[in-house]
């Protein structure tokens, strides 16, 4: 551990390497891509149907959720499988929980998108005399 001061290089450092986190994300855990293309169709209904801003908070927070829990999903996996290659059972046993969790949160944010964007769809359909 180094000592002295935080520097702003420092700092917009740490941004630069999460951003490669992000990146690396993407482009080597197929399920973040699934992350994504549901929260881009969140987003084009979002535009499509004219939701509130409390519903672009909601679907922004959920959305987030997902990939932050995706990213320590992903981060855990990743340590696990250093600190012990071999099989484990109690490293696989946290692998499912961490799993689960990203199973949850996807579920919680379909639900959220459901709640928010099926009135609007079921109105697209309503017949008006």
């Amino acid at each position: 551990m180094t000592s002295g001061k935080f520097s702003n290089r420092s700092r917009l450092g740490s941004f630069k390497f999460a951003f490669i986190g992000i990146w690396t994300l993407i482009r080597e855990e197929p399920n973040s891509r699934i992350h994504i293309i549901g929260a881009a169709v969140a987003i084009l209904l979002g535009i499509f149907l004219r939701i509130s801003l409390l519903d672009w908070s909601l679907l922004a927070i959920v959305a987030g959720m997902v990939f932050i829990v995706e990213l320590i999903n992903t981060s855990l996996e990743t340590l696990s499988d250093i600190v012990d290659p071999e099989w484990n059972e109690k490293i696989r046993k946290a692998k499912d929980y961490s799993a689960a969790a990203v199973l949850i949160s996807a579920i919680i944010s379909l639900v959220v998108g459901t709640l928010i964007f099926l009135p609007g769809i079921l109105n697209l359909f309503r017949v008006t005399d």
